[in-house]
């Protein structure tokens, strides 16, 4: 039972964060399923790859919460997003892929220095110029299959990714924001379907668990995050959300810090 509060919690905060500051709220899921996991006594060489597979799973209702009260606001360019799904579902399912071969000191160090580029991103306010107009199907395509394979190694939504790829190209905040929430469906799914995929199979994953997905961890983030996804999103037009990020920033540096001494 307290497991599974912590997990109610953990959806959110998560919730918010994906409506607030369109990072995708993998980026608190991970760390602290890591550390649900740990005390539920799951071997160690799967506790990453089920974090981030239940990550994965988790966005799919975060992001459909997410994106219908950005979508009510205005703010999905559905034109960006169908162009550049297909992309993103095929990085994703393939990073999921490479994800199911490595190990999960190897991710945990890999996610750390993510975290650690993010947090350095927001705390200097890090934004492309926006110079360019949106690129060719081609360039969508490249463009969503990068953001989905580095989306499925760390289990997130996309948003750190997508979000200044569209400033870049000449998309206002907000609006990327939104879009960014409705790309991360397609990101979900495909991971998903990939961490589903690849655990199925794999010896000495706890009961219960589908593929490298946890269902019980699955039901608790979804079941909060669906509540507070829209509060997030309504904060989002009335908050100063880059004093927000800096103190995110903050936390994401504490975290990926110790994750990484830890796999060290």
């Amino acid at each position: 039972m307290t497991i599974f509060l912590m997990f109610l919690l953990l959806g959110s905060i998560a919730g918010i964060l994906a409506g607030l500051l369109g990072v995708g709220g993998g980026l608190v899921i991970v760390p602290m399923l890591t550390f649900a996991f740990t005390i539920e006594g799951i071997p160690h060489e799967h506790i990453l790859h089920m974090a981030l597979g239940t990550s994965m799973a988790s966005i799919i209702f975060t992001a459909i919460s997410s994106l219908r009260a950005h979508n009510r606001r205005g703010a999905v360019i559905w034109k960006i997003v169908t162009r550049i799904t297909p992309g993103i579902l095929a990085g994703t399912f393939f990073g999921s892929w490479i994800a199911a071969q490595l190990s999960t000191n190897f991710l945990k160090v890999f996610f750390s220095l993510f975290l650690l580029f993010v947090g350095t991103q927001m705390l200097l306010d890090m934004k492309p110029k926006a110079t360019r107009e949106i690129p060719g199907n081609a360039g969508m395509f490249g463009a969503g299959g990068i953001i989905g394979i580095f989306s499925s190694l760390v289990g997130i939504g996309g948003g750190t990714l997508s979000v200044p790829f569209m400033l870049y190209h000449n998309v206002t905040l907000h609006r990327a924001i939104g879009t960014s929430a409705a790309i991360g469906l397609p990101i979900a799914i495909a991971g998903t379907l990939g961490y589903i995929t690849n655990g199925f199979g794999v010896n000495g994953l706890p009961s219960g668990s589908f593929g490298y997905i946890h269902l019980t961890g699955l039901c608790g983030v979804a079941m909060a995050s669906i509540c507070t996804a829209p509060l997030g999103a309504r904060l989002a037009h009335s908050l100063p959300v880059k004093n927000l990020k800096k103190i995110f920033a903050i936390l994401l540096y504490g975290v990926g810090l110790k994750m990484l001494i830890g796999a060290l």
